[in-house]
């Protein structure tokens, strides 16, 4: 059984499951960090293959994954929103909701010029953050079998909390 991160960018997904698979000796994967090792800058992809390219990409990853077992994977935040991803992570993973308010999010966020869906000519970065966001969250709280608000707390404090609330799966 793998446990699966999920949550908005900034939500600390990929902080908290390297500090899972510390406390839990299992390996860790990013599903960003796979992309990037093998098909180059996520900002990259994008500019020259749009989105759905890049949505495309993410999917592979998660059916490679979802072939292994006792994984912790952190998600890109967009990659639980296609309903085909959902479905082959839920075979063999259960999957946790890192939740953060929008305060927290445009804190962490606010120096980080890398995200793609963050760049946009049209609205403010907060202007889109709370978009996503308003989209978003009902999707994660409808696939996640937990969730967990990671707004004041450690990452080891979190990844602590996810360990117990899950019997380290």
């Amino acid at each position: 059984m793998n446990l699966i991160l999920c949550g908005m960018m900034g939500a600390g997904k990929t902080t908290i499951g390297i500090k899972i698979a510390e406390l839990t000796g299992r390996r860790w994967y990013d599903t960003d960090g796979m992309i990037v090792d093998r098909h180059g800058k996520i900002s990259d992809i994008f500019e020259y293959y749009g989105e759905a390219h890049f949505r495309k990409l993410e999917t592979e990853v998660v059916k490679e994954l979802a072939e292994m077992d006792g994984l912790i994977v952190s998600t890109g935040g967009g990659l639980v929103l296609k309903s085909e991803n959902n479905a082959v992570l839920q075979k063999n993973g259960k999957i946790v909701f890192l939740r953060a308010s929008f305060e927290t999010l445009a804190r962490r966020l606010k120096v980080d010029g890398t995200r793609p869906l963050l760049q946009t000519s049209t609205e403010s970065i907060r202007d889109r953050l709370a978009r996503l966001m308003k989209e978003r969250a009902p999707i994660y709280e409808h696939v996640a079998d937990y969730i967990v608000d990671v707004d004041d707390k450690t990452p080891e404090d979190i990844a602590k909390e996810i360990v117990e609330m899950t019997n380290g799966l």
